[in-house]
Formats: structure tokens, C-alpha cells, sequence
């Protein structure tokens, strides 16, 4: 059950589902720089921003990227994709390179949820980068973190779990419980 927060940011986070079913309505282009521009302002470190990002409405290019991946229906049924890259020529430190796109990919997808919008976080479809590439006449500097696939949720319930915090929070050292 979701928990509610004391602010419209902690409503968001506790309350976002990924969504993997989209009805056909298109995403407005206001929407969708409103999603950009919240991946645009996550952290990252000197303020490099490493990230690119591909959107694609095309059908015949989101029907050419659902054979690139196990999860075809989820890329096929999206209205909209955006492809998160790694701009290998501007990175200051891979893993808070990684880490930042992390949190550009997150930021997009509450972002989305904050507009009524769904969306899902797929990696899969990295097993299949080179195809990604190719389909989106990609330069060779840049390396594929993930695909978002957006679009207003089919309405139904989704429900999520998570671990407690005393299994996954220590206090002070490994092995020191986390007292809730």
C-alpha cells in the first residue's frame, strides 16, 4: 500500500509504479521537454552532465527497437521512448558518470508520474546494444544506459513491496541493526 508523504516530492517517490501497459494517446512535445528537462537537472559530478538522450515517437523505429529486446510488447505499446546515453567523450569519472544517468533515468520517471504519465526503466534491452545503434544511427562515443518507455498507463491497479529497512539499513557497522 502506498505510503503517503508530507510533500508532493515524497507523495511522488513513494508512490510511482513502473508501467508497462500505455494507452495509444501520444505524449505532448510540452510533456515530454517537461521530462527532459527534469533528466537534464539531476546531479552529476562537476556538473558535467554526461548524459544524451534520444526521444523517439516513430512507430516504425519503436517497432524496429521491440526486437531488440525480450520485453517487445512494453517497447512496442509505448507511445514514447527515450534513450539514456553515456558521452564517452565527456566523462569525468564512470561510476559517478553511471550514477548520474541514474539519476537523470529516476528523474525522468517522476517527472512523468508527476504529469499523469507512466513509465518503465528497461536494461534488457542492453543485450542488444549494438542493434540499438544501429536503429538510431548512433555515434560511436556513445554508450547505451537504458531506454524509458512512456505513455499514459492502461488505468489499473499496481502494487509494489519493498524490504523493511531493518533488513537493508545498518547502524553504524554491517552486521548493527537499523532500528525503525
Amino acid at each position: 500500500m502506498p505510503v503517503t508523504g508530507e510533500t508532493k516530492v515524497i507523495d511522488t517517490i513513494l508512490n510511482r509504479r513502473s508501467v508497462r501497459e500505455f494507452t495509444d494517446k501520444p505524449v505532448s512535445k510540452e510533456d515530454i521537454n517537461t521530462i527532459l528537462s527534469a533528466g537534464h537537472w539531476a546531479p552529476s559530478g562537476l556538473n558535467n552532465q554526461p548524459w544524451r538522450f534520444i526521444v523517439i515517437r516513430n512507430r516504425e523505429t519503436i517497432h524496429k527497437l521491440s526486437e531488440c529486446t525480450h520485453y517487445s510488447g512494453i517497447v512496442a505499446g509505448a507511445p514514447l521512448l527515450i534513450a539514456a546515453f553515456l558521452d564517452t567523450e565527456h566523462t569525468y569519472n564512470r561510476t559517478k558518470d553511471v550514477q548520474a544517468i541514474g539519476a537523470a533515468i529516476q528523474n525522468m520517471l517522476l517527472s512523468s508520474c508527476e504529469l499523469g504519465l507512466g513509465g518503465v526503466w528497461l536494461g534488457e534491452i542492453l543485450n542488444q546494444s549494438e542493434k540499438v545503434y544501429s536503429i538510431l544511427d548512433c555515434s560511436s562515443k556513445l554508450e547505451l544506459m537504458a531506454v524509458l518507455a512512456i505513455g499514459e498507463p492502461v488505468p489499473k491497479e499496481r502494487t509494489s513491496t519493498r524490504k523493511p529497512l531493518s533488513e537493508i539499513v545498518f547502524d553504524e557497522k554491517y552486521g548493527q541493526k537499523w532500528e525503525e
